[in-house]
């Protein structure tokens, strides 16, 4: 019998059509074996495609999946119109007011963060890896939801399964990036071997997401990089050798 999709849901999105997804009940086979939903993993497309139309099934069935090119960016689209997958436009976050659409992004250690305000019957995605973390795509997310009429102090937010702290070893340079733009940011980093230290990915995508007023957060605490019967890892692929790595899926939308 063939493993059933894996949906991780978050308690502060219960009720709404969400779920984070790892690589539990596709059809991918090799090294992105499982559930890859990500174009650029040199996988078949016809188990992409499978592997997407499964998870979307798996939360609101006959929906139009709207995803992006994602470059690492802070950009942010609104969804009116739902378009094809040809049609991806690059960004790093989608937010929408129209029923009937899945927002899909994909990772593969960066931070998936779905967001809706319920009165306002708004939702949101963004792709939050370190680079669009910093330059805002948390921020720009919440701004293109309050022009459709979201307030930050109704919206709840959740942050998926993405690289942990202690499996994300940085190095100084990369830690002084931070604390040049934010002192207070050094609080995001615990000391590792000479040189070294780990950064709270997770964490910081949460202080961000509170610094702009976002009224309920949570974060699942989920590891990709320690659970490799569970979800892709860019960087345990990276540690493997492997030459490709494979992409899960986060999905939100309104009924």
């Amino acid at each position: 019998m063939a493993e059933a999709v894996e949906v991780i849901r978050a308690d502060l999105l219960e009720g709404l059509p969400h779920g984070f997804f790892g690589r539990r009940g596709g059809v991918s086979r090799g090294i992105v074996s499982g559930l890859n939903t990500g174009f650029g993993a040199g996988d078949d497309p016809a188990a992409v495609a499978e592997n997407r139309q499964r998870a979307a099934g798996a939360l609101l069935p006959g929906a139009a999946m709207v995803s992006v090119h994602q470059v690492h960016s802070p950009d942010c689209v609104t969804v009116r119109e739902p378009w094809g997958d040809a049609d991806r436009p690059q960004a790093d976050a989608l937010v929408t007011a129209r029923p009937g659409v899945l927002l899909a992004i994909v990772t593969a250690d960066c931070a998936p963060v779905l967001l809706a305000d319920r009165e306002a019957g708004v939702v949101g995605a963004a792709h939050a890896g370190w680079k669009g973390a910093i330059g805002g795509v948390t921020d720009r997310t919440i701004a293109a939801m309050q022009a459709l009429g979201a307030r930050p102090e109704r919206i709840a937010a959740a942050i998926g399964p993405c690289i942990g702290q202690a499996s994300y070893e940085v190095d100084e340079i990369f830690r002084s990036r931070f604390i040049a733009d934010d002192s207070a940011n050094a609080g995001f980093f615990a000391s590792g071997r000479a040189g070294h230290w780990h950064f709270d990915l997770p964490g910081y995508v949460a202080g961000r997401l509170a610094a702009a007023g976002v009224g309920d957060i949570q974060s699942l605490g989920l590891d990709t990089y320690s659970a490799p019967d569970r979800f892709f890892s860019y960087r345990r692929s990276t540690h493997r050798g492997e030459p490709n790595y494979g992409r899960q899926l986060s999905l939100i939308g309104l009924p």
